[in-house]
């Protein structure tokens, strides 16, 4: 059913209803319409990296985990099998006449916002810094969500439109000032193709104002951009509770109905929230139109009828087999493979096991079901840490120790004991193995959104790029012992990991890997599989350089603006491989650049790796300070392996930004940088590798 057909059939069904039911439609819990044959519905679902809050379902690796992919297809194939789990479990949810929360097609996801400050607790819904990035992995992911079928699978919704990204604490009264050339070159680009290459269902505001309006009552943002210049068709719906923020917070209104009108009038169409309940008396009052009214139910209702909620569709015999199905597992699994990665290995990996008879296994997140997860996430039938992770492929020849080492954050673990009181253990285990494994971190208590965490000194946002004091010291003690220590990071976020890279032998950044995450790490760690993730942010060397978290200017900021050296760069990565590129050229077409690539694996062990490409302009004032990532591709060689690949750059990847904001090709001169890494000299010196330049110039 295309929109058109979708949108008449809503229309004549809207037609029927008196103001008070239409009225009725436009909260996130729309009641029944008996009279009319029309079911409740629950507007509120959630798919940021598997069917969240609602049960049993599979659980793949945190968002910012998956960026570290770099693979559409598989960022599609992900989100595809999310849609079959979410109508699965619609379906029998459904044939019990259970239509609770988190239990629809709507899935408020992905969250596309632009992670530019490594404190933000929520960064680990997103796909990283990047624009492009992002932007490529967003249009897949909402493919996947809804599908190519006659009807579509699932409604995805780009969220949080538009310039959110914390802090946490002040978001319900915060005004992000950004420029007219960061908001076209850094905050709107991925919204933008969200809306007109995928065709994404929905899009949801953000709590924030956005150069003084209110995300979700903004004129220049849903009227001027979304539904103007972009040509929105869909339904946008306002984050949860943030009409309330118009009258308590942002105070732009004296009241909860003059909110509701606000909202209503700029094209806010579905409250998540309880502020809707007064559409009908701003009606009444005269602030809103029936007309107004009207033009949100009928969006509304097209959104049910694209998802076949009338009338049905094909996807209603999807059984509820295909929850955690086999096939789903092991995709979960290979997902949780690609992402980790390898930050530094002094030759330790992979371990080696005629050599390697004990290994210690110690820290906080060793053992935690915690560090696996994420936060919006679902229930899994098996949770495998590491430490049960490390035992199962360790096999019975191997001896495995453990020590929790220490708390999460407190000083002890147990409450009458003196301070630090698993560091002796931890200790013990190191000097009795011959390599111990450290996991440290966070988790989603830690770090993640306001309101959901129990990091209440910061609301889910972090005071800087530190390990807790007590994790820090765990790391020190153990690598102290003399064994050879491998860090495994589990976090959503960029940290301080630079004693770990400098006094040990190796280090893993782990995001949450989702529920069996643990084997997977320990698939890797013995080199069944080789990592292959780059990382989707900078590591920073510290916060020095870092503009106040509250400014969202992008000067300083990220890869593409900072002016000192990360400690991590994006894009960086190692293998057990050695992937390089040989030679480069270019060929000019009409509206892209491709680029093809000679890469070779000149190690000794077959691997994945990402190529990825970034371009300059040699030419305008208005480029940006640094490259550019314009172009990635995910690729498997064996040792000793040549390929060939393609590359393509969209022209539009190759425009620039002037001071207004607009959009532009400005000069003529094109440095392109091939490699498995950034071009910078941080990446060199990590990785032993360069990028091979080539320079192209349009007529």
């Amino acid at each position: 059913m295309n929109r058109k057909e979708a949108r008449i059939k809503a229309q004549e069904l809207v037609s029927r209803m008196t103001v008070e039911e239409k009225a009725s439609q436009l909260k996130y819990d729309a009641p029944a319409i008996p009279r009319l044959g029309i079911p409740a519905y629950n507007w509120w679902n959630e798919a940021l990296h598997g069917v969240a809050r609602a049960g049993t379902a599979t659980s793949y690796p945190q968002a910012i985990g998956m960026a570290a992919v770099f693979d559409r297809d598989l960022q599609q194939k992900t989100a595809d099998q999310i849609a079959t789990e979410a109508r699965a479990k619609y379906n029998a949810y459904a044939a019990e006449e259970d239509r609770d929360i988190y239990k629809g097609l709507t899935m408020w996801s992905p969250n596309i916002n632009i992670f530019r400050d490594p404190r933000w607790g929520r960064g680990q819904e997103t796909y990283g810094e990047d624009p492009f990035l992002t932007k490529e992995l967003g249009k897949a992911f909402v493919r996947g969500l809804q599908g190519d079928g006659e009807y579509l699978k699932t409604a995805a919704c780009a969220k949080h439109f538009a310039v959110h990204s914390g802090p946490e604490a002040v978001r319900h009264e915060f005004d992000a000032q950004a420029t007219p050339k960061d908001m076209e070159e850094t905050y709107l680009p991925a919204f933008e193709a969200l809306v007109t290459e995928a065709d994404v269902e929905a899009v949801m505001g953000a709590y924030n104002r956005t150069n003084g309006e209110p995300c979700c009552g903004s004129k220049t943002l849903i009227g001027d951009i979304l539904r103007g210049k972009w040509k929105f068709e869909g339904h946008f719906v306002s984050d949860c509770w943030a009409i309330r923020d118009f009258h308590e917070h942002h105070m732009v209104t004296s009241n909860a109905m003059e909110s509701a009108a606000m909202a209503l009038k700029e094209g806010c169409d579905l409250n998540c929230g309880n502020t809707y309940l007064w559409i009908l008396r701003a009606y009444q009052e005269g602030l809103v139109t029936e007309e107004q009214i009207t033009q949100a139910a009928v969006r509304l209702m097209t959104t049910r009828m694209l998802l076949g909620l009338m009338d049905g569709s094909e996807y209603d015999q999807i059984p509820y087999s295909e929850v955690e199905s086999k096939e789903h597992l092991q995709h979960a699994e290979d997902m949780a493979l690609k992402s980790i990665v390898l930050l530094k290995n002094d030759g330790v990996l992979p371990l080696d096991r005629t050599k390697v008879k004990t290994i210690g296994v110690v820290g906080p997140n060793a053992d935690s079901r915690l560090s696996l997860i994420g936060n919006y996430h679902g229930t899994s039938s098996e949770y495998i840490t590491l430490l049960e992770g490390v035992r199962k492929v360790a096999g019975e020849d191997i001896r495995i120790l453990y020590s929790q080492g220490s708390d999460m954050q407190k000083d002890r673990v147990e409450p009458l004991a003196l301070r630090q009181d698993r560091i002796a253990e931890a200790k013990i285990v190191a000097k009795h193995s011959d390599v111990v494994i450290v996991a440290v971190g966070l988790n989603e208590q830690m770090e993640g959104e306001e309101g959901d965490t129990g990091n209440a000194y910061a609301s889910g946002d972090k005071k800087d790029l530190a390990l807790p004091e007590a994790q820090q010291e765990l790391i020190e003690a153990v690598a102290a012992c003399g064994t050879p220590v491998i860090v495994c990071n589990f976090t959503g976020s960029a940290m301080d990991l630079s004693y770990a890279h400098e006094h040990c032998a190796a280090v893993l950044q782990m995001w949450y890997p989702g529920a069996r995450g643990g084997l997977s790490a320990a698939r890797l760690l013995f080199g069944e599989v080789s990592p292959s993730g780059k990382l989707p942010v900078t590591f920073y060397k510290d916060l020095d350089h870092m503009p106040e978290f509250e400014d969202y200017s992008m000067k300083g900021r990220t890869y593409r603006y900072m002016e000192e050296e990360a400690f991590y760069p994006f894009g960086y990565g190692l293998t057990y491989g050695k992937m390089e590129t040989e030679a480069v050229q270019a060929e000019l077409q009409e509206d892209s650049v491709v680029l093809h690539v000679t890469v070779e694996n000149r190690g000794t062990t077959a691997t994945e790796d990402v190529a990825e490409v970034y371009v300059k302009n040699l030419d305008s004032v208005y480029a940006q300070e640094n490259h550019h990532l314009c172009g990635f591709k995910r690729l498997y060689c064996e040792a000793g392996e040549k390929k060939e690949i393609e590359i393509t750059v969209p022209m539009k990847e190759l425009t620039v930004v002037t001071e207004n904001g607009t959009r532009l090709m400005d000069g003529s001169h094109y440095r392109f940088f091939v490699g498995f890494h950034q071009p910078d000299r941080r990446s060199v010196e990590l990785s032993g590798t360069e990028a091979v330049a080539v320079d192209v110039t349009l007529n």
